[in-house]
């Protein structure tokens, strides 16, 4: 079987990924090869997938799989030199597919995904990444023994307003980060397999995990079904690190109104993130405190509030989408490691499976820990 690696004149060396590749937003960069792609799954995000790799230059949509026949009669109505199949191995199978796209339940990610990439095809894994960090583990050194490019489809993190939060978090435009806290409900859509952290609190784990340069290092979480024999709807997350940043993440299926909203504090300004907002989703605050006195003498500390101006960046407006599909295409083709790569997906698994633990021992902290990637 032709690996994409050898169609192209861009050749790698190592056995793992080379350096992180910055978010390409010049398509002009991604039309050197054609890279032809698979996608497993056309239930609620595979046709968004077909969409946007249908219209990306440097990208072709050769094959879609599902194994319902009213979705493949969807996909022959509107790409009609698209091949369709029932059977996943086709796409695997076919030599003229270099990637694999999958949007299918996450229970069936793992399994996909190891085919793909024991075919030699590279891959774009729908969040979460897997059910288990074994798993992501399994799939992260698979990639790398194989030189193929694995990355995991946390779609926010290529949105403008979340690259403009990680740009100001890094160059210490809001200072020392001190809180990260995140509210994201709504009313539905339940989820059967999985509960609403996995389902919901994914999205603001991955966020974090991409805006902020420390890493968790526990979690206590608590959470309740109302739905007698279905997973939790509603869940609290409180992440701790080394440093006296602390994050909270509130997610809820049976809430009666939708909020997207993100608080970041720091020492010299805060950011509110609203994702509802039509424009101005990103708003910059020059407020604070300060402190003065003595910390030995308490008493004669005296706090005080500092209030600026407020401002909106400019952001990039871009569908995330389809600046991730780029930059997925990208790093096939330049032979990039993905800012969302396995070993993102790895971590926000991790955090996930420990506040699985933490709600079933009601809200017990849980260490963030686990064996490393093999390289």
């Amino acid at each position: 079987m032709t690996n994409t690696r050898d169609r192209l004149t861009q050749n790698v060396d190592s056995s793992t990924y080379p350096e992180q590749g910055n978010i390409c937003t010049d398509k002009q960069n991604s039309a050197i090869h054609t890279i032809n792609i698979g996608v497993i799954g056309y239930g609620y995000w595979g046709p968004n997938l077909v969409r946007t790799f249908a219209d990306l230059p440097g990208a072709k949509v050769v094959a879609v799989s599902d194994f319902k026949i009213e979705r493949l009669a969807k996909v022959q109505s509107r790409y009609p030199a698209v091949k369709v199949t029932t059977d996943s191995q086709d796409l695997f199978a076919d030599s003229n597919i270099d990637a694999i796209a999958i949007a299918t339940p996450v229970s069936t990610h793992y399994d996909l995904a190891l085919a793909a990439l024991q075919a030699g095809k590279h891959v774009l894994v729908e969040k979460p990444m897997t059910v288990s960090s074994e798993q992501a583990i399994r799939l992260i050194e698979e990639a790398q023994r194989r030189n193929l490019v694995l990355m995991v489809d946390h779609t926010f993190v290529y949105t403008g307003a979340v690259r403009k939060m990680q740009e100001l978090v890094a160059s210490k435009a809001i200072g020392d980060v001190y809180y990260y806290d995140s509210v994201r409900v709504n009313l539905g859509l339940f989820q059967h397999d999985v509960n609403v952290i996995w389902d919901l609190a994914v999205h603001d784990l991955s966020i974090m995990d991409y805006v902020l340069q420390a890493k968790p290092t526990a979690v206590s979480a608590t959470g309740m079904s109302h739905i007698p024999g279905e997973p939790e709807n509603i869940a609290y997350l409180t992440l701790f690190f080394d440093n006296s940043a602390i994050a909270h993440i509130h997610v809820n299926w049976l809430a009666p109104v939708k909020v997207r909203r993100t608080l970041l504090g720091g020492s010299q300004k805060m950011i509110c993130y609203d994702d509802l907002e039509p424009s101005e989703k990103i708003k910059v605050y020059d407020k604070g405190i300060t402190v003065n006195g003595s910390p030995e003498n308490v008493y004669q500390m005296l706090v005080g509030y500092r209030t600026g101006d407020m401002w909106s960046p400019k952001l990039d407006m871009t569908e995330a989408l389809q600046t991730e599909a780029l930059h997925f295409v990208d790093c096939i083709q330049q032979g990039k490691r993905p800012i969302t790569d396995g070993e993102a997906g790895l971590r926000v698994v991790r955090i996930l499976e420990a506040a699985t633990q933490s709600i079933k021992q009601q809200g017990q902290l849980v260490e963030l820990s686990g064996v490393e990637v093999a390289v």
